[in-house]
């Protein structure tokens, strides 16, 4: 049996169910999501549930952003907990902590909407759906707030749906089907791929690799893939990262790579925002290529710096003696990069600043302002280089003056950097990078910890 036999039998299932429902789909309109999803949770059979889940996921893709809406309040004000029956089986399980009266109360607190979902996933097809009706519920979620309470229970089922026993590592070559190198293309977030000839170029040559998780739900819909440049060196540029063609597909290499760069790393499905596949997908490459090409001994990144721009223009308003007047100009200017005196000039100021914005910032919860330096940190990397204009490129002027970083993941050291960091918020880099923290804010840094340091002889209340 294989997984298109399967399918033909839900489609079956789903059509004898259909003929037990009144109309069709085309006459039923998206006003009618509400019955069919009251429908889909009340006692039915089987047979009528696969066909009702596939009228309610019909009748959505037909609705409007307004219909769509309101069929998400309906999910959130009709499918709760019945308040009168948690209120009764809590109070006998707390005059009889027994095994049935915990169970009797696991299923009077068990969301209603849980259980839609999951019988929405009856019909053919449905994982992709859900997956694409999360996304618009995402898209609502700034102007309706309360519709979070949907959102955990939807997210509580796609990340067990999800899960990393379901994912398949695939590498991703030129020989991979057309349908699944578009959606790369599509869906690259990092260095944008200018068409087929580049797609070539990052996926074909000898020195070059691409891997990918899938879904059985999925077919040919990435989940999530990294592009990796296997060098001799940890590289400093992604324009010479990605101009570097020393080989053709099938030459062999003229040295054996030492050094695997993963240089992009892209999430395809807006509706899995919020499930990590990252840190698995880096975990497993690094394992695979270590066992296919002995020769390898360094894992870095050569990661972007999104909103290191966006940080400089913020701090600089709260700290106007942090950038003076002439260098804010020469930023300004989007031909900067081109020119050697100011680019000198530039070095000087920005890179202590981006030490900065690395090794001392935080958010309010103590952790990296940098969405990137959290990942990466998060597991168990070391901040191992800042590279100055390491992305020349329009996007990499514009949102992180040019800077990137190369993130090493050290096997002997991923445990105790990842305990580190999830602890304490210890930031684990290398000497060089520390380096360029400025004298000054290498002071503000001490002055920081001494004011947050107990003295010995100290008492400290319960409160504190």
């Amino acid at each position: 049996m294989n997984v298109s036999f399967f399918q033909e039998l839900l489609n079956s299932i789903a059509e004898r169910g259909r003929s037990l429902l009144e109309g069709s789909a085309e006459d039923r309109s998206a006003a009618a999501l509400k019955d069919l999803a009251g429908a889909l949770l009340s006692e039915r059979g089987e047979a009528s549930g696969v066909a009702l889940a596939g009228e309610i996921l019909s009748a959505y893709r037909r609705a409007t952003d307004e219909e769509k809406l309101e069929f998400f309040r309906f999910l959130f004000e009709a499918f709760t907990p019945d308040e009168a029956r948690v209120t009764e089986t809590a109070r006998d399980y707390l005059s009889d902590p027994s095994p049935a009266a915990l169970s009797a109360l696991e299923a009077a607190v068990g969301s209603p909407r849980q259980e839609f979902f999951r019988r929405l996933n009856l019909a053919p097809g449905a994982t992709r759906n859900i997956v694409a009706l999360r996304q618009d519920l995402l898209r609502f979620l700034p102007k309706a707030p309360d519709l979070a309470a949907v959102d955990t229970d939807l997210m509580h089922l796609l990340a067990s749906w999800f899960n990393r026993g379901f994912l398949v590592l695939r590498r991703i070559d030129w020989s991979t089907s057309a349908s699944t190198l578009e959606k790369i293309i599509e869906y690259e977030a990092v260095h944008e791929i200018r068409g087929w000839e580049d797609l070539r170029r990052r996926l074909d040559p000898a020195d070059r690799r691409c891997f990918g998780f899938f879904h059985p739900s999925l077919v040919d819909e990435p989940l999530i893939f990294v592009e990796v440049a296997l060098t001799d060196n940890i590289p400093a540029s992604i324009q010479e990262l990605l101009a570097a063609k020393d080989h053709e597909a099938g030459d062999t290499p003229k040295k054996r790579p030492t050094t695997a760069v993963f240089y992009s790393i892209s999430n395809c499905q807006k509706g899995l925002q919020g499930i990590s596949f990252g840190n698995f997908l880096i975990k497993q490459v690094v394992e695979d290529l270590a066992k296919e090409i002995p020769s390898l001994k360094t894992f870095v990144t050569l990661s972007p710096a999104p909103r290191f721009a966006a940080w400089i223009v913020r701090a600089t308003s709260e700290h106007p003696e942090m950038i003076d007047r002439e260098t804010l100009d020469l930023l300004s200017d989007a031909s900067w990069a081109a020119h050697a005196e100011n680019q000198e000039h530039l070095k000087e100021t920005l890179m202590p600043l981006a030490a900065e914005y690395f090794l001392t910032e935080r958010t309010r919860n103590g952790r990296p302002v940098d969405p990137v330096a959290r990942f990466h940190l998060g597991n168990g990397a070391r901040l191992e280089r800042i590279n100055w204009l390491g992305d020349k490129s329009a996007k990499g002027l514009r949102q992180s003056h040019g800077i990137m970083v190369n993130y090493l993941y050290d096997l002997g050291d991923i445990e105790p950097n990842h305990e580190a960091y999830v602890n304490d918020g210890t930031i684990a880099a290398s000497k060089s990078a520390r380096s360029l923290l400025s004298s000054s804010t290498k002071q503000k840094t001490q002055k920081k910890r001494r004011e947050t340091e107990i003295p010995e002889n100290a008492t400290v209340s319960a409160d504190e």
